[in-house]
């Protein structure tokens, strides 16, 4: 058993008294975070001004203490929400300089209504659930469409936005028995924009490309909206649609996402991906959009906190590993491999086969040489059970895996 801090994401059903009082709790917890970013400009540009021996140094701890004050004379409506909404802004802002000074992140910016996301903050000890209910301050008992799947401890609730509905993330302290039976085995994960992902097992997953379908869609909605008076009643009604499709496309996105590394995890004790420098692949113009439409990183993210959970050993390969140029059976390097090559012809030792699949060999080649010291070849066994695997045809679903991959991993793992 052991212990974690897990998040639960439930949709509400709010009434319109309590829709009222989300959108109200949002509105203040924007303008605090207003306030302090100002106030964190003022005092930055006073101590320009002042010699280093006499600046004071700003947090967020010191604008909170400013700002709870003077809100009762000059803000007294704050007090209609819980506590938490105008005190979070202020620790989120002081960890976004934090990150900014660290050069993790962009300097911070002003929150503007209809346009940053309508999110507040509750703390563990004002939240209580109850069956298919959380209590909320100052509102009482809210519905919940699905119970809460985690049971320990409530350390926080953040309430957000989506298109018109609001869910609750809730995040709990909670034990985890941990039972994964797996074999010492392991899988090489190339990420490609036609497959999703290229196991080196030879399982092939294509990406679902959900902005790329309801393109369309997306366009004939936003061009409805720019010919629309702002701020207007249709102006808005206008704007939920696009939402709407938004919401469909990242929903879309993050379900296959999250098949993807359930199976991964589900059966490989040790799991290898790339590097990417997803930031990098962006600045080429023709394959920005499908790179962004396939969401790498919230691969890795869930291939990362699954793996903590299912005592999986994941292996992240460095940016400059040549797994796509290396050959997976003689490990020579082809320089001259260029990205409109999807074979891998290998002049040495004449291997010809698919080059997402030889990256992926060489990834889960990577995985060995790190346990065992090995070389980087592949042995025959694990070649020939690439020619004589059964799956070699794309899926177009990882659902569509079945049990096919038990019937093989007995056969050949």
């Amino acid at each position: 058993m052991r212990m974690y801090a897990l998040a639960h994401k439930i949709e509400l059903k709010p009434t319109n008294k309590q829709v009222t009082y989300f959108k109200k709790a949002s509105g203040i917890a924007r303008f605090t975070w207003n306030w302090a970013l100002a106030s964190w400009n003022e005092y930055y540009l006073f101590n320009q001004n002042l010699p280093k021996d006499d600046r004071d140094s700003i947090n967020g701890l010191m604008l909170k203490k400013e700002f709870n004050a003077i809100k009762k004379q000059d803000y007294p409506w704050v007090g209609e929400v819980s506590k938490y909404v105008c005190q979070q802004p202020f620790i989120q802002l002081n960890h976004a300089y934090s990150r900014f000074f660290k050069g993790l992140a962009h300097k911070p910016k002003f929150k503007k209504k209809n346009v940053s996301r309508d999110s507040f903050y509750i703390g563990g000890d004002q939240i209580k659930v109850k069956n298919k209910k959380v209590w909320v301050p100052n509102l009482g008992f809210v519905r919940l469409k699905e119970e809460l799947r985690f049971k320990g401890k409530i350390r926080s609730a953040t309430f957000s936005r989506k298109a018109n509905r609001w869910f609750v993330s809730i995040q709990v302290d909670t034990e985890v028995n941990i039972k994964n039976k797996l074999k010492d085995n392991s899988v090489g994960v190339d990420l490609g924009v036609n497959s999703l992902i290229h196991t080196s097992d030879n399982i092939k997953v294509s990406a679902p490309k959900p902005l790329k379908q309801n393109l369309r869609v997306l366009k004939r909605q936003q061009r409805k909206l720019a010919k629309k008076t702002f701020n207007s009643s249709n102006y808005h009604k206008q704007k939920l649609k696009v939402e709407k499709t938004h919401l469909k496309i990242a929903n879309t996105r993050k379900d296959n996402l999250h098949k993807i590394t359930h199976f991964l995890t589900q059966n490989y004790k040790k799991i290898a991906i790339e590097d990417l420098n997803v930031k990098g692949m962006l600045k080429n113009h023709k394959l920005a959009r499908a790179i962004s439409d396939l969401g790498f990183y919230e691969l890795r993210r869930q291939l990362k906190y699954k793996s903590a959970l299912n005592d999986n050993v994941l292996f992240v390969a460095d940016r400059f590993y040549p797994s796509s140029k290396k050959c997976g059976r003689c490990g020579k390097i082809k320089n001259d491999l260029k990205l409109k090559d999807r074979r891998y012809k290998c002049s040495h030792c004449g291997l010809d086969i698919d080059r997402d699949l030889n990256a992926a060999i060489n990834l889960e080649s990577f995985v060995n040489h790190r346990i065992r010291g090995a070389a980087s070849e592949f042995t025959p066994k694990e070649m020939t059970a690439i020619d004589l695997w059964k799956l070699s045809k794309d899926k177009t679903s990882i659902d569509e895996l079945g049990n096919e991959h038990q019937n093989y991993v007995s056969s050949f793992g």
